[in-house]
């Protein structure tokens, strides 16, 4: 059995983590080159000044793109490209180099996906308060019509925000992703609400202006659980706990955001939990942040696994020593694959593309001249065979971004970490497909048929 007809095959990255010329063609600083140039706060002082330099390498990077089969691509905008002062003036250059992409892509027959926002924010517009500054979502949304008008005559996949759980969380909260703050829980729930303002305004704003009729979708991650068993019990608290606002990593949920993008207020269990901490919404707000959506995009790397205790309480398992784990440190579990899907359609009933999902490897380049990640292949196949039992199941999955098509910059790692199918030499610039490009792209070529049917479980 393969996927369904139409199932979209997919490859993703981020402006940041891939274009390099971060001072070229009028782009100017983003949050996340201050916070790499900020000394201790990036692996080795790393920075995406170059990154995998495919500002200057859309052909080489598309034909790879397409020759893996894939017809879907997610790329991000990067807004200090665009709008070099955040709001206002409107860098032709900037959407000059989306336009050759956009082009490239759609002559190989590869569909571009947007991302409007992956993490960074104009350096300006932070120090006019970024999030914390109510009107940061009009200057959002001001930055989309700019996109929208120039691209939606080809573009119709849409992505206001990724992963505000992060850019919020690590970059507000605690600290360790740009633009490096460690806020009071107030703050940080005051920078949400307006980050939700501006997926609102943001959707609004391409709704009005599309050239082509869009389709919107968000990109979240959060705290998805597994069930340690089939029982009905165990299942009910791995969603019972899926769908929480945790005291302990509070901002790592999926409630808090999507409740307001998709059902127009904020979770129960969060406001009790925030207390006087929750921010007071303004007349209309919530009005704007709850915008019809058209798929629910999620990005999926593992679950932890929960059981019922004898109350029916969610209660943690705890994996046994040498469980295996990826070079990020993150346990490898593809029932994730099965579970999120299931859970997040059943709650927001929306059709569910994976925009998100692969692992960091241990990957050279080997004596023979090859890149051999056996690892990387074992993990996809597992993955995706629980993604097909999810779709056997009844769940409307649409599409599948495998993270990332190239080796890139990964945050605060820097280039500690490879998560692609193709490596990238930094000093070089040269790219080779991996065995798992290879390998992913027969899993392509026949819609999925090619992948193992029972793998032997994880040990």
């Amino acid at each position: 059995m393969g996927m369904p007809e139409g199932f979209v095959w997919g490859v993703a990255s981020a402006s940041y983590q891939v274009e390099g010329g971060a001072k070229e063609g009028g782009r100017s600083p983003s949050v996340w080159d201050e916070f790499a140039a900020t000394p201790g706060k990036v692996f080795e002082g790393h920075n995406g000044d170059t990154a995998c330099d495919s500002y200057h390498r859309i052909g080489e990077d598309v034909d790879l793109i397409a020759g893996l089969g894939a017809k879907g691509y997610r790329l991000s905008i990067s807004w200090p490209r665009v709008m070099p002062g955040g709001t206002g003036a409107i860098n032709e250059e900037g959407l000059s180099y989306y336009d050759r992409l956009v082009d490239a892509l759609l002559a190989r027959g590869v569909d571009p996906w947007v991302t409007l926002f992956h993490w960074d924010m104009p350096a300006c517009v932070y120090h006019k308060g970024g999030w914390l500054n109510r009107d940061c979502a009009a200057w959002f949304a001001e930055y989309t019509k700019a996109v929208v008008d120039r691209l939606s005559d080809r573009v119709t996949h849409w992505f206001t925000l990724n992963e505000p759980q992060i850019f919020l969380g690590l970059g507000h909260n605690e600290g360790t992703h740009a633009p490096g703050l460690k806020l009071s829980r107030k703050d940080v729930l005051r920078a949400t609400h307006h980050a939700l303002l501006a997926h609102g305004h943001s959707a609004q704003a391409i709704r009005a202006h599309a050239r082509k009729a869009p389709l919107i979708g968000c990109a979240p991650v959060g705290n998805l659980k597994s069930p340690a068993t089939s029982s009905p019990a165990d299942i009910e608290a791995a969603r019972k706990a899926t769908f929480s606002v945790p005291a302990q990593g509070w901002t790592f949920n999926y409630t808090w955001y999507c409740d307001p993008m998709l059902r127009g207020h904020y979770p129960e269990d969060g406001l009790r939990l925030f207390g006087a901490d929750a921010p007071t919404p303004e007349p209309g707000d919530m009005e704007t942040i709850h915008q019809p959506m058209d798929f629910f995009g999620v990005n999926i790397y593992n679950s932890e696994i929960v059981r019922a205790g004898a109350d029916g309480t969610p209660e943690p398992v705890k994996r046994g020593p040498g469980f295996p784990m990826t070079m990020f440190r993150w346990p490898v579990q593809p029932d994730a694959l099965y579970w999120g899907p299931k859970f997040l359609q059943e709650r927001y009933q929306l059709p569910v593309v994976i925009t998100e999902n692969g692992l960091a490897s241990m990957d050279w380049v080997h004596a023979d001249g090859k890149v051999h990640d056996p690892g990387r292949i074992d993990f996809l196949a597992r993955y995706l065979h629980q993604l097909r039992r999810a779709i056997a199941d009844g769940v409307d999955v649409r599409g599948y971004f495998q993270w990332s098509i190239l080796d890139n910059f990964e945050w605060g790692e820097g280039y500690a970490l490879r998560f692609g199918l193709v490596y990238v030499d930094y000093l070089s610039g040269q790219r080779i497909p991996k065995d798992s490009y290879h390998w992913l792209r027969e899993v392509i070529a026949t819609n999925g048929k090619s992948l193992p049917t029972d793998p032997q479980p994880l040990r």
